[in-house]
């Protein structure tokens, strides 16, 4: 009975997994036409490898046998990585240029050491511009969401309002916009990684907690919901 029991949960657990990769793989076709082309491509080049390696380097059936099983395995692999990346660029192009989007990344995509909010720090109530902030090894990041041209002023204020706050941390501003030199969506996180380190992890907790403690709550701005807005994590 105990192995009965042990084992329907892991039964139970896989066709979880393979639906989620299925619910993937239907998101990411719809909003991304290349996909597939480009993920039977990904799945025939390790498999016509492992032939070609069978019919020249195998001396039996057992290695012809392994050489081709090896390409399939490749392929189911570099198949499925493909499907990762193509199913968070088109995550992020359903998201890209809508109010709150800045947030929704903020909130599951930040990498390890950042320090996060989907909540933003400045609010145009009119345009629904924002200026979203980041706290880690690089100091503090203001991230603006909108076209430079209306968010130049926020950014400003709360460069002025930082600096009196935490005068000695380095201030990194990004533009995420329609602007020609904004931070693609998709690059935010990675961005915030490109930056120097200035900051030890007890001074990045620190700067987070006092500058946290002095900021007023502002209603996120309404277009995307950043509860159910997340970049989805490559199918395994």
């Amino acid at each position: 009975m105990a192995r009965t029991s042990s084992a329907a949960p892991t039964a139970s657990a896989e066709p979880g997994r393979l639906r989620q990769m299925w619910d993937v793989f239907k998101m990411t076709r719809k909003y991304d036409k290349q996909a597939l082309p480009l993920m039977i491509g990904g799945f025939l080049l390790p498999v016509v490898v492992g032939v070609v390696l069978a019919l020249v380097l195998s001396t039996g059936i057992i290695s012809t046998v392994l050489w081709i099983v090896a390409g399939v395995l490749g392929g189911v692999l570099l198949a499925t990585v493909i499907l990762g990346r193509r199913a968070e660029g088109a995550a992020y192009s359903q998201i890209s240029g809508q109010p709150g989007a800045v947030g929704a990344v903020l909130r599951s995509s930040l990498k390890r050491g950042w320090r996060g909010s989907e909540m933003p720090v400045a609010v145009n109530s009119k345009t629904r511009d924002a200026v979203y902030r980041a706290v880690g090894r690089g100091g503090v990041v203001l991230i603006s969401e909108g076209p430079k041209s209306r968010t130049g002023r926020m950014l400003e204020e709360e460069r002025r309002k930082i600096n009196r706050t935490v005068p000695n941390v380095a201030v990194t501003t990004i533009n995420v916009g329609p602007d020609d030199d904004a931070v693609p969506l998709r690059k935010v996180a990675s961005t915030l990684t490109k930056i120097k380190p200035t900051l030890t992890k007890t001074e990045v907790q620190a700067v987070d907690n006092r500058l946290s403690s002095l900021q007023a709550p502002l209603p996120i701005p309404k277009g995307v919901d950043p509860n159910r807005v997340r970049a989805p994590r490559q199918p395994r």
